[in-house]
């Protein structure tokens, strides 16, 4: 039987991609430890995003690649996963117990962000991650009816707010604070102090990803949160329509100029298929926001159809993650999760906490 070596199992690593980060296994340092024993060689990997939905079948491909090898008999795979703070703009730092800030934003109303961004959350969620969401949406907060949740959260000092939970999801909006046919008659210092307040004030419990549902536009709430608010990266939301991506894009270069970098574009509505007959059509057009993405360097994150089920489920707060967990319109919501964490965990880390305080005192 033929020696198994290192050497050869760091080569075979070497042809397994991992299609979340479009690198493979040993380029992408997932490999943390390989130990050969005899025949029976033991991999130890780790990764940067949560991807609970790929852990078996990235065990079969490292599986089928080194049993391949001449001398491999068994083979043991252990995936671990390692969610890390990532930098945020150059002004701020990192708010304590939550990792990273992801904003999901768009351009204009109506094209599904907010069902988006709590289908985005539960599907990190599902794939291993400790999530919460916020609502920043002051004037039309959408939340508490999507995830079903009523009543308001609680005090233990009269000054912070304990977070709303439902379907392992913490969350936090100012619908849990008034009635929900209140409108808010604000004007704009009022509704970017709420917001501050609303993400400062509620004691989130070690989240690795807090998604903040923003409002539609470019306006302040979307400046406060590039001003005063730690955001590691944001995704945009569209519809494939021309009018759509027009307002789109103007989030898209916002971000860029306030130096958030911009994980990439989910196009929501992307095709309608008929359920009596099965007919595919692109109502809103086709591959606008694909072409978008190209366009300004950004990741496509993914297309979602048009389909009634993904509003009936948010309406009745079950969003579609967690109302169809197997369906494919929840795996598609999953391999976003994925594809958004992964292109997260390739920036820059954050590294504020580990600097020493430097005092300078005269003697």
């Amino acid at each position: 039987m033929a020696e198994v070596s290192r050497l050869k199992i760091e080569t075979a690593l070497k042809e397994i991609q991992d299609p979340y980060l479009d690198k493979d296994l040993m380029s992408a340092n997932a490999v943390k430890d390989i130990q050969v024993e005899g025949s029976a060689v033991t991999v130890q990997l780790s990764l940067g995003y949560p991807a609970a939905g790929w852990h078996g079948e990235l065990t079969r491909l490292v599986e089928d690649k080194l049993k391949a090898i001449d001398g491999v008999g068994q083979v043991t795979v252990n995936i671990a996963t390692r969610i890390v703070a990532h930098a945020v703009q150059r002004t701020l730092k990192p708010l304590e117990g939550i990792k990273n800030i992801i904003a999901v934003a768009s351009g204009k109303g109506g094209v599904g962000k907010s069902t988006t961004a709590v289908n985005l959350a539960l599907a990190l969620k599902a794939e291993g991650a400790t999530v919460g969401i916020l609502d920043a949406d002051i004037y039309g907060p959408s939340q508490p009816r999507m995830l079903g949740i009523s009543g308001k959260p609680e005090t233990k000092d009269g000054k912070t707010m304990q977070p709303m939970e439902n379907h392992g999801l913490q969350a936090m909006s100012i619908g849990f604070l008034i009635e929900e046919d209140t409108p808010m008659i604000w004007r704009g210092p009022m509704v970017t102090q709420a917001l501050e307040q609303l993400l400062r004030d509620t004691n989130w419990a070690e989240l690795d990803y807090l998604i903040i549902d923003l409002p539609p536009g470019t306006g302040d709430t979307q400046l406060t949160l590039a001003q005063k608010i730690p955001v590691s990266g944001a995704i945009i939301v569209t519809t494939p329509q021309d009018i759509a991506l027009l307002d789109a894009r103007k989030g898209l270069k916002m971000f860029e100029k306030v130096d958030v970098p911009v994980l990439g574009v989910v196009e929501n509505m992307s095709i309608h298929i008929c359920s009596n007959c099965g007919h595919e059509e692109h109502i809103f057009g086709q591959g606008g926001g694909e072409r978008m993405a190209e366009e300004y360097g950004a990741e496509f994150l993914g297309a979602l159809p048009l389909d009634m089920h993904i509003r009936e489920q948010v309406d009745g707060g079950n969003p579609t993650v967690v109302a169809d967990p197997e369906g494919r319109v929840a795996e598609i919501y999953r391999e976003i999760a994925r594809r958004s964490a992964a292109r997260l965990a390739t920036q820059a880390k954050d590294f504020s906490s580990k600097f020493p305080n430097i005092v300078i005192q005269n003697s």
